[in-house]
């Protein structure tokens, strides 16, 4: 007979399948309960009998994701390398703040949208991640660290919105009572700007942080750093989003790396506050991680702070990002590009 594969069940399939199997509805509730706290193996949910472990093992298997590699900062970021049933690598980092921590996952292997100064930039797309693999990694780091993650972000290796359903089910899964009950508020999902998606996703109902990695104000530019632009234009992306928070009424976060020579000019910022004035929003100011292999540099203080205070002046909120995790590498792709070539070496027999 062939297994159901139970990370990607919901609870009413696990309780559905439980009763055509003939056992207790009770035990749909034991086996979420455990895997929501991190554990996938049978054998480890010791409030169940034996004999009952090797009946639903005859029922289900399980293929989650296990910690391959594992860096812990100095400020307390910790970087998780996951290997996949099928072989294959992703990244998921948990981050310390304030208002507690968040857990930032990955959407995909690798990604599809090729914007060039992303550490996956030239690291290959393989697949679409399933919702229950993208629960897996918050669930997993949960139990390494003890600890319950309060915030998740979207952000991870992959465009979210380019896996759109399972990134949805993954949402449903870990706001409801029967998952791990985050709030919908308490979670962001960045996106490089698919139009038809974010207009689509503006009526799912789900209040939460959108963030729209813009990076720009120019298309010749944009559409140098990300391809995606040579679709959805920038004024496409503004008038998505003036959808999407006209219906929503959430506040949309945007999102602008800043690499010197190109975007953190003057006349950058003056264009930025103009294309986002009256808008509900908020700009994120990034200092560029360096990425080895790439080219960009990073904006200095002085020009950080002169944007920063630009946009302001225009009546613009905005925040600088504190820097996590600098010490070990823990930008989206870093850990598993610098994985990904050591692994090469080792295969061709070059020097790890």
């Amino acid at each position: 007979m062939k297994k159901f594969e139970l990370l990607d069940m919901s609870y009413n399939e696990i309780l559905k399948t439980v009763n055509v199997c003939g056992l207790e509805k009770y035990r749909t509730d034991q086996i979420i309960r455990w895997m929501n706290r991190g554990i996938f193996a049978f054998n480890e949910m010791t409030d169940i009998s034996k004999p009952m472990q090797i009946k639903l093992s005859d029922i289900f298997q399980v293929d989650a994701p296990c910690i391959t590699d594992k860096a812990v900062s100095s400020d307390g970021t910790v970087k998780y390398l996951f290997r996949l049933h099928d072989g294959n690598i992703i990244e998921s980092v948990r981050m310390k703040y304030e208002h507690g921590d968040t857990s930032c996952i990955s959407s995909q292997v690798g990604c599809r949208m090729g914007c060039r100064f992303c550490a996956s930039f030239g690291l290959p797309f393989i697949r679409d991640l399933t919702s229950g693999e993208m629960f897996a990694q918050v669930a997993v780091m949960n139990r390494d660290l003890g600890i319950r993650t309060g915030n998740v972000v979207i952000m991870g290796i992959g465009e979210p919105l380019d896996n759109y359903d399972n990134v949805i089910g993954f949402i449903k899964r870990i706001t409801s009572n029967n998952g791990l009950n985050i709030g919908a508020r308490r979670i962001s999902l960045s996106t490089c700007g698919l139009v038809p998606e974010i207009i689509k996703l503006s009526s799912e109902g789900i209040p939460l942080t959108l963030s729209i990695s813009l990076h720009s104000v120019d298309d010749g530019v944009r559409s140098m750093l990300m391809p995606v632009n040579r679709r959805y234009s920038i004024d496409k992306i503004i008038e998505a989003c003036k959808i999407y928070t006209d219906k929503t009424r959430r506040r949309i976060s945007f999102e602008y790396a800043l690499l010197s020579n190109i975007n953190d000019s003057a006349q950058d910022a003056v264009k930025l506050a103009g294309l986002l004035k009256g808008m509900l929003c908020h700009v994120n100011l990034i200092p560029l991680n360096a990425v080895k292999g790439m080219d960009f540099q990073r904006s200095g203080h002085r020009e950080v702070e002169q944007f920063k205070k630009i946009l302001l002046d225009n009546s613009i909120q905005v925040t600088v990002r504190r820097e996590l995790g600098n010490d070990i590498e823990a930008a989206c792709g870093q850990l598993r590009r610098r994985f990904s070539e050591t692994e090469g070496r080792i295969r061709s027999g070059g020097n790890a």
